[in-house]
């Protein structure tokens, strides 16, 4: 015989295991699947070491499994990317593709994230992607960096600048 009793518990474990089982499918995190674009477009080097940081934070929070995750460069932002001796070559200011931070962009690279680079930019700050920039290939390219923001946002991506 079945009691209110009986039923109430069984509704109260059953609430409890499919929580239990929402939470596992997203790590533990309580974090669902998440489309995030980045935006830089400042050339402070610190600024942009504490992007990366924002960007890996997320990651960590989050778990790799659940992110789609971009970064968009446009304007002084290509500096992140610019190789410290193409500097002279180019009509930015500043290359803070060292060493240290080539390590942090190849490690979020290794977790998915994506780096997109403005065209505009390239033709107007006179940089080539393919000997200037870190680690950036043709299929890194988008036409306008403000546009693929937009582009991004109405594609459901959240927007974010650090």
């Amino acid at each position: 015989m079945i009691t209110l009793k009986t039923t109430t518990l069984t509704t109260l474990l059953l609430t409890i295991a499919l929580f239990v089982s929402g939470c596992t499918t997203t790590g533990g995190t309580g974090y669902s699947a998440q489309k995030v674009v980045y935006h830089i477009n400042y050339d402070d080097p610190k600024m942009q070491a504490g992007a990366l940081r924002n960007i890996q934070n997320h990651i960590n929070a989050v778990g790799k499994e659940n992110m789609d995750m971009k970064v968009v460069l446009h304007g002084k932002g290509l500096s992140l990317l610019l190789e410290p001796e193409s500097v002279a070559n180019t009509k930015l200011k500043l290359g803070n593709a060292t060493d240290e931070m080539q390590v942090k962009i190849s490690s979020l690279k290794e977790q998915k994230v994506v780096f997109n680079v403005c065209a505009n930019t390239l033709k107007g700050k006179n940089i080539k992607y393919d000997s200037d920039l870190y680690d950036v290939s043709a299929a890194d390219i988008v036409p306008s960096g403000v546009a693929e923001l937009a582009h991004l946002q109405s594609m459901g991506y959240t927007y974010i600048k650090p």
